[in-house]
């Protein structure tokens, strides 16, 4: 696959777009079959997909990809073409008193081009989710994979060649200057999923052309653990969502607020909750994902080594491999605010813990700090769970676990603030890629037909009526 240039780019949108204005918006039927189209090419190379993954990483499970890359894109295609049917219905709106006779309706149209750019974390269904949304809005779309999971960008771009004409679909690579040239055309919408710094870039190259966004971000996303919670059960589940593809995922838990006083029991229950997942250690675990590259692997270890120059309390809990860059977990004890593990999106399996000493505290710890993409809670006093979730502002949220509220279809995912802007995911995605287009249809008799000049005395009663 070679890079695309700027004069590529161009000519691959002006096809799009004039391919878009000729034939118009595609009907449910046919978005309906080219989802159906999508959703067997990608079960047909499901042995090509994770063999690309598995490159790309090093290591990277062929069970944990079918899990966390498969199996929620699958579901996120059966769940556009089961509910597609009712988001394309027009939507009737009240038409007041003074316009009756009339009738007033919604429709949602595709906004056109759409463009797409994918992470390198689950480089395939973070590529092809939001293009599948753009193809259940009816849309044409561009589609730029991340430069660093070259096997699998090679994979999905032969996937769509399969599937779509280049006129509605099409895949472009390259790097940094690639994104950045891709990034400045004018899309009718951009969706982009990666990190803060990027996607400030993105939105700023993007507001040139007026062309609106969906910022799908990341940051640091706390849990939050009651006082008197089974730490077991909490750890159990907080190990699992910490570790699944290493930690490096996007709605990761991040760092971890417990009560003073069970800090230790905690931190036990975590060591034993690790083991349980990978019994035969992490470096030699087929089943647990390599950090991606050396860069990333070398930032992860330089964030541990700061964390303990800082006075935490560094407990590793496996071997590491860094010829392979695979990082066992680390749990990080008498964590302070200051120290540089605090102050960036982790993205590995490195888990601070820190403490407070009443709820109050932690939700304030919360929000000194930029609003996060997800927000995790582990307790049952509902007045304790309510306070939090109403005190603080986040992305989505689950309850007692992590990760889950991602793989529901029908929840919209996005962040706020630093985060993120706007949402995907089921109908959240389908209305973030069209545009509301209101419609109001005048009757014969009119009551505004009596607000027209020549203006007399009519006009004043009945302006003074209305204005009651």
């Amino acid at each position: 696959m070679s890079d695309a240039t700027s004069a590529d780019l161009s000519r691959i949108l002006d096809r799009q777009r004039t391919a878009f204005v000729r034939n118009g918006p595609p009907g449910k039927v046919q978005r309906r079959a080219d989802l159906r189209r999508l959703k067997a090419e990608i079960l047909k190379r499901r042995a090509q997909i994770v063999h690309a993954l598995n490159t790309d990483f090093g290591q990277r499970s062929e069970r944990e990809s079918a899990i966390v890359e498969l199996i929620p894109l699958v579901q996120s295609i059966n769940y556009m073409i089961a509910h597609l049917g009712h988001w394309m219905k027009p939507e009737r709106r009240h038409v007041s008193a003074y316009f009756q006779c009339g009738s007033a309706w919604v429709i949602r149209q595709p906004v056109g081009v759409v463009g797409i750019i994918a992470p390198w974390n689950y480089p395939l269904s973070l590529a092809l989710v939001p293009l599948a949304t753009a193809i259940a809005a009816g849309n044409r779309a561009m589609l730029k994979p991340s430069e660093l999971t070259p096997a699998t960008s090679a994979v999905i771009s032969q996937i769509v060649q399969s599937v779509f004409a280049p006129s509605q679909v099409a895949v472009v690579t390259g790097d940094a200057e690639v994104g950045a040239a891709f990034s400045s055309l004018p899309f009718d919408h951009i969706l982009f999923t990666g990190s803060t710094a990027v996607g400030k870039k993105v939105a700023e190259a993007a507001a040139h052309n007026l062309t609106p966004v969906t910022l799908e971000l990341g940051g640091k996303s706390p849990v939050v653990i009651d006082a008197g919670y089974s730490l077991q059960r909490a750890a159990n589940r907080i190990a699992f969502g910490k570790l699944t593809n290493a930690g490096q995922t996007c709605v990761a838990p991040d760092y971890v607020l417990i009560h003073e006083g069970e800090q230790e029991a905690f931190a036990t229950a975590y060591q034993e909750a690790v083991q349980k997942l990978h019994p035969g250690g992490y470096a030699g675990s087929p089943d647990y994902t390599a950090i991606l590259n050396q860069h990333h692997y070398k930032r992860l270890s330089g964030l541990v080594s700061d964390a303990q120059t800082q006075g935490a309390r560094v407990i590793h809990l496996g071997t590491n491999s860094d010829d392979d860059h695979v990082l066992a977990p680390v749990l990080l004890l008498n964590v302070t605010p200051q120290m540089a593990v605090m102050q960036e999106e982790i993205f590995g399996p490195v888990l601070p813990v820190l403490t407070y000493r009443t709820l109050d505290e932690a939700i304030a710890f919360i929000n000194a700090r930029p609003r996060p993409l997800a927000l995790y809670y582990f307790g049952e006093k509902r007045a304790e769970r309510d306070r939090l979730l109403s005190h603080t502002i986040s992305g989505n949220v689950t309850i007692n676990g992590t990760l889950m509220h991602y793989a529901q279809d029908d929840l919209p995912f996005g962040g706020v603030g630093d985060s993120g802007i706007g949402a995907y995911h089921g109908k959240e995605g389908f209305l973030a890629l069209t545009h509301p287009r209101g419609i109001y249809k005048q009757g014969r008799l009119n009551a505004a037909t009596l607000l027209q000049p020549p203006f007399g005395k009519l006009t004043d009663i009945i302006t003074r009526f209305i204005l009651r």
